[in-house]
């Protein structure tokens, strides 16, 4: 995804297992660098939350959820976490193997077999597998999503046929939102869940991730939600949320770093 031209941001991080004989984490000094290293880089909004064996031993957000206003962000604050939705997607995937209602080797056409692609032996080889790795040979194909114009997921689907291969089939590792979505129609197929409504509840509600929302369109009346801000002529800018619902199993996840 390129969520990297928004500003806000949210951050987990895992602490390595301590050698004996380091000293204690001095929690003072890093707010105080997190803090200047928010300020040098304009950011408007970030969240830090720090894990060791299993807890949280820092939390804190920083800033303001919109520039030039007053409310703080803070460990609660809602961002859009971008493609580590995919993670989810392909727990969710996982889930169903574990389940024996799928394989990751299956064909996808078995389970979406109006799927044509402009190689037609590509089309019948492609696995699930196939997806989840990148390795299909099309180039990305985000004008499908990225663009004011709204195409349905039928009109995705249908107008795969017309991408042509940048790389022969499985040859090379090559980033595709586009197809990576199509995991969540294979979810919906198999499950009879939306996948929308299959991530929340096989996992963010058995997690207690209740401040997390699987679509864009679902969280605008939300509280706590960052503002997307981007360079705007060396300023910075508030821009409007871009949604990413047309490829929402690939990145349309927003949450916070409580939760994640």
């Amino acid at each position: 995804m390129s969520a990297g031209r928004w500003l806000t941001a949210a951050l987990l991080v895992a602490a390595p297992a301590p050698l004996a004989a380091q000293a204690k984490p001095d929690w003072a000094a890093f707010d105080k660098y997190v803090a200047k290293a928010a300020a040098d880089w304009r950011v408007p909004a970030v969240a830090i939350a720090v894990v060791k064996d299993d807890s949280v031993v820092f939390a804190k957000g920083y800033g303001v959820l919109q520039k030039g206003t007053s409310q703080p962000a803070n460990e609660h604050t809602r961002f859009a976490i971008g493609s580590t939705t995919k993670a989810m997607t392909a727990a969710s995937i996982a889930m169903l193997v574990d389940e024996g209602k799928l394989k990751l080797d299956d064909p996808v056409t078995k389970y979406i077999p109006e799927l044509e692609l402009s190689d037609p032996w590509v089309t019948r080889e492609l696995t699930i597998r196939d997806l989840l790795t990148h390795r299909s040979g099309l180039p990305g194909a985000d004008l499908f999503w990225a663009t004011s114009w709204k195409y349905s997921q039928a009109d995705i689907i249908r107008g795969l046929r017309y991408i042509k291969p940048t790389a022969s089939f499985r040859s090379e590792w090559q980033y595709n939102n586009v197809l990576y979505a199509l995991n969540g129609v294979i979810i919906e197929r198999v499950s009879g869940m939306p996948w929308e409504q299959f991530v929340r509840t096989r996992i963010f509600e058995p997690l207690g991730m209740n401040e997390t929302e699987p679509l864009v369109s679902m969280i605008v009346s939300k509280p706590n939600v960052a503002v997307p801000h981007a360079l705007v002529n060396d300023s910075v800018a508030v821009v409007p949320i871009r949604s990413t619902d047309g490829v929402a199993s690939a990145g349309s996840v927003w949450s916070s770093v409580s939760d994640m």
